[in-house]
């Protein structure tokens, strides 16, 4: 039976400030495993069900990889970072996603996962601008749908159909899950992510035991840990393919220059991997707000000592960031709740 928690359940994790007060909070929990499976930092419910949404599609590419699809149609690093991401649609993302379809031989037409306008304003702006309309190759999931496509063709399975529970490309996708997360999912909550792939609910430790596991996969076979490496390395060397140039998970990666491989998904989930400790950190919001998860998932890393003194200075925006009037004036702020990590 799904575990079920009321707002109160979960502790205050982050305050927004007005003035002198506190206008709102946001309740959540986190997880930060090791790799043997142990909770070294927690707090509320890291035993509840959750959808970790696009936050699990870092293990999601290892499919690809570990498969030597990416091998078999010669997929880039830059490819594989474009697999991982929820990226901005900015014309870098777009136009990767339509050479990759064009190379197997397909179009954006062939991703299941819908259109819509690039997240990124000045590359809304300039689509509509030209007359355009955008193509699945802009929606921010068109990466990952590319890389499901590639497994599809290597698998010799039909590409159409690809994102169906019963697909072998969803398949194998699930079987990399279960090892990942030690769950048999067969079993677990099912549900459609937003660009119609299968979602699977899992525990919250068990989402950062999975994240450790591909920070540091040790225990795993040897296809899987140069899976792991390589997709490790394509979102360290590439990280605005992971996102965009204005948006959280790029920043995050590129001042820790890879020693954190953060990953954000819808209603307020955040998952990461620290190579270098083969530690995993899973968050969840329970407003599904995505201000509060970036604070805590920064929060985090500042507590594991991730951050040097460089990635602190580019990141002291993120770490506590303004609440800005229409006039541009610093009105407040969002930070952690006092003793929400300790």
């Amino acid at each position: 039976m799904t575990a079920r928690l009321t707002p109160a359940d979960n502790p205050v994790l982050v305050e927004v400030t007005r003035g002198d007060m506190v206008e709102s909070i946001h309740r959540g929990a986190f997880a930060v495993c090791d790799i043997e499976g142990r909770i070294l930092l927690s707090a509320g419910g890291v035993d509840r069900t959750i959808y970790p949404r696009s936050a699990i599609k870092p293990l999601q590419t290892l499919a690809l990889v570990e498969s030597k699809a990416a091998e078999a149609f010669a997929v880039s690093d830059a490819e594989v970072a474009l697999a991982c991401a929820s990226h901005d649609g900015e014309p870098l993302h777009a136009e990767a996603a339509q050479h990759w379809l064009q190379r197997l031989g397909l179009s954006p037409d062939d991703l299941e996962c819908g259109a819509h306008w690039p997240y990124h304003e000045a590359s809304l702006r300039a689509l509509a601008a030209h007359g355009e309309t955008p193509t699945a190759a802009h929606n921010n999931c068109s990466g990952k749908h590319s890389g499901f496509l590639t497994l599809a063709k290597h698998l010799g399975a039909p590409t159409e159909g690809y994102i169906d529970f019963a697909h072998p490309v969803q398949q194998s996708v699930l079987g990399i899950l279960e090892t990942m997360s030690g769950l048999d999912l067969r079993v677990a909550p099912r549900g459609i992510d937003g660009c119609g792939i299968p979602q699977y609910g899992l525990p919250l430790g068990n989402l950062a035991l999975a994240f450790a596991r591909f920070a540091q996969p040790d225990d795993q076979p040897e296809g899987r840990q140069a899976a792991c490496a390589r997709v490790r390395r394509a979102m360290a060397e590439h990280p605005v393919m992971v996102a965009g140039h204005e948006r959280f998970c790029t920043k995050v990666i590129a001042a820790t220059q890879g020693r954190a491989l953060v990953k954000t998904g819808a209603e307020g989930v955040f998952a990461g991997a620290v190579p270098e400790l083969g530690l995993g950190v899973a968050v969840k919001i329970d407003d599904g707000n995505k201000r509060a998860s970036e604070v805590v998932m920064l929060g985090l890393l500042a507590r594991l000592g991730v951050l040097d003194e460089g990635a602190q200075q580019v990141l002291a925006p993120l770490m506590e960031p303004p609440i800005v009037n229409r006039r541009g004036e610093t009105v407040g702020t969002i930070r952690l709740a006092p003793e929400a990590i300790t």
